[in-house]
């Protein structure tokens, strides 16, 4: 059973599950994605690192983080090794520089850890075979064309679109400061389209 590297393509809400995200991973060289249905925490989690946003307390992975590293163990890789039912397995492959220890975890907080250690993410060719989509190329392009123009239409129409730079990032201190990370996001992602598109 061969190894096949992911990585993480982004989170977006879930059309078939309300509350709930997408978690999107996408094979290193290939085409095939593979969606997974997580919650809303998890996916805030997800979101904090992506977006490179520092809370001012440590969440729980901050904090797994912080423990880990003050006990000398690494979180080598994340091992995304079964799907039974639709839901998918996970094996933490930890190092404490004398022997490796693999740790049953949820996939969500596996890849919530993967991108706090800056560790590799990998499943089986079985795993990808039987939950990989592909996503044809052009439509890969009109689709982020469409997201692109949703985004420049949603900022117009947003409350963040009116404030000045300046503003925004005193907003997102604000915010993170509060743990509002909702609102965080989203004016990250305002100051963002800003940059993008001057």
């Amino acid at each position: 059973m061969g190894k096949i590297k992911l990585k993480v393509l982004g989170i977006s809400y879930s059309q078939t599950q309300s509350g709930a995200y997408a978690l999107v991973l996408g094979e290193e060289n290939g085409d095939r994605r593979i969606p997974i249905i997580i919650g809303g925490f998890e996916a805030q989690a997800i979101a904090i690192q992506l977006e490179g946003l520092k809370p001012p307390r440590p969440l729980t992975h901050d904090l797994f983080l912080s423990l880990a590293l003050a006990y000398n163990i690494n979180l080598e890789e994340i091992y995304i090794n079964r799907l039974e039912s639709g839901v998918f397995y996970c094996e933490l492959v930890c190092n404490n520089q004398h022997s490796t220890i693999k740790l049953d975890a949820r996939t969500s907080d596996s890849i919530a850890l993967a991108l706090r250690f800056n560790c590799p993410i990998y499943t089986t060719t079985e795993i990808l075979d039987k939950a990989g989509i592909i996503i044809p190329e052009e439509s890969e392009e009109r689709e982020a064309g469409v997201k692109k123009e949703k985004k420049k239409k949603k900022s117009d129409e947003n409350q963040y679109a009116k404030l000045n730079t300046e503003e925004l990032e005193s907003l997102l201190n604000k915010a993170i400061e509060e743990e509002n990370y909702e609102i965080a996001s989203l004016i990250k992602e305002e100051i963002k389209l800003r940059k993008e598109t001057s």
